[in-house]
């Protein structure tokens, strides 16, 4: 077989405010391979299916020597994120051609992996999509699951209020929450989205920018949960609106991502109202709760018991856009980048 382009993602620059398509990262065509004799030298040669875009992923768009959670991307580099890729060749014990394995994928087409390292094969006996692998099954899913698990104390007939409730974290938490037997207030950034919340059992659901979020709370709250994916000024309502011994749930704070950081002036609450508040990073506690995630919600999300949606990009050439997006909230559900059939 003649050797074909090898499509890559690469980060380019540094961003000032939102990652621009084109010019923070770009798709390079320069690469090539010939998947039929390609050496393997003991690895196992990937091809990628799909990828996730995530929002923490603007984090990694920084200089390398600012040390953070994770990584800096590699200026001239593929990006690396959440994927799914299948086995075309392997040298490497355990793992077969057919194989299908999720974790930490480069962004381009083929690449060959030594090990295993931050990569597991994923057992699918239900012929779920594998896009879903990414998104419901994938690192969203297990961040919803995990920190609901792990820190909500959710009893029945509380009030939780969920930010990005279309996402593919919210809309989890969402249902987890309503599992539960919780009153659920959900906030998105269209109507859209809001038709999507109530569709998975919110009670109240609304659009963040026609609607006062503090008009919301007052009115529906007070409230015992907070998930917070946005931080800004829906955490200042959050807090004026929670009830003693609340539970903030700190997942995210996009509207910091991209503009900086604003001051929350009224963090004093949390001392006034002895409000629990728990930042976390889903991989700090993986091993804990993997096993039971995927034997939970593996079933449901087969028969349609526990409800996704996606926004589908359609090639690698996309990424930028969909990071884009993303970043600010134009993509109508989880954003995956949908690289190959096969």
């Amino acid at each position: 077989m003649a050797p074909v382009v090898n499509g890559r993602v690469l980060f380019n620059s540094i961003p000032e405010g939102f990652p621009i398509p084109g010019t923070t990262v770009i798709y390079d065509t320069s690469e090539h391979i010939d998947p039929e004799s390609v050496p393997l030298d003991g690895g196992f040669l990937l091809k990628t299916l799909e990828l996730s875009i995530d929002p923490y992923m603007r984090g990694r768009m920084r200089d390398a020597k600012i040390e953070s959670y994770v990584p800096a991307f590699e200026l001239g580099e593929p990006l690396l994120g959440y994927g799914v890729g299948v086995v075309l060749r392997s040298e490497y014990p355990g793992i077969k051609p057919g194989d299908h394995i999720y974790g930490g994928l480069e962004h381009k087409e083929y690449a060959i992996r030594k090990d295993l390292n931050l990569l597991s094969v994923i057992e699918n006996p239900h012929n779920i999509p594998w896009s879903a692998f990414v998104g419901v099954l994938g690192m969203p899913g297990m961040t919803a699951y995990i920190g609901w698990k792990e820190y909500a104390r959710a009893k029945k007939g509380e009030v939780v209020f969920v930010t990005t409730g279309a996402g593919p974290v919210g809309s989890l938490v969402i249902q987890l929450a309503k599992a539960d037997g919780l009153k659920v207030i959900a906030s998105a950034g269209s109507d859209e989205k809001v038709q999507f919340m109530k569709e998975l059992g919110a009670d109240v659901a609304f659009n963040y920018k026609t609607s006062s979020v503090a008009e919301v709370l007052a009115k529906e709250g007070p409230i015992d949960i907070y998930w917070d994916n946005v931080g800004g000024k829906t955490l200042e309502a959050a807090l004026d609106n929670a009830k003693i011994r609340a539970r903030f749930i700190e997942c995210g704070m996009i509207t910091g991502y991209n503009t900086g950081y604003e001051p929350i002036r009224n963090l004093g609450l949390i001392i006034g109202k002895t409000i629990s508040l728990h930042g976390f990073l889903v991989f700090h506690l993986e091993a804990k709760y993997i096993a039971e995630f995927y034997r939970e919600l593996t079933p449901k999300v087969a028969s349609g018991e526990i409800k996704y949606r996606e926004h589908v990009y359609s090639g690698l050439e996309s990424v930028g856009e969909a990071i884009l997006a993303v970043q600010k909230g134009e993509n109508k559900a989880k954003a995956v980048v949908h690289v190959a059939d096969r």
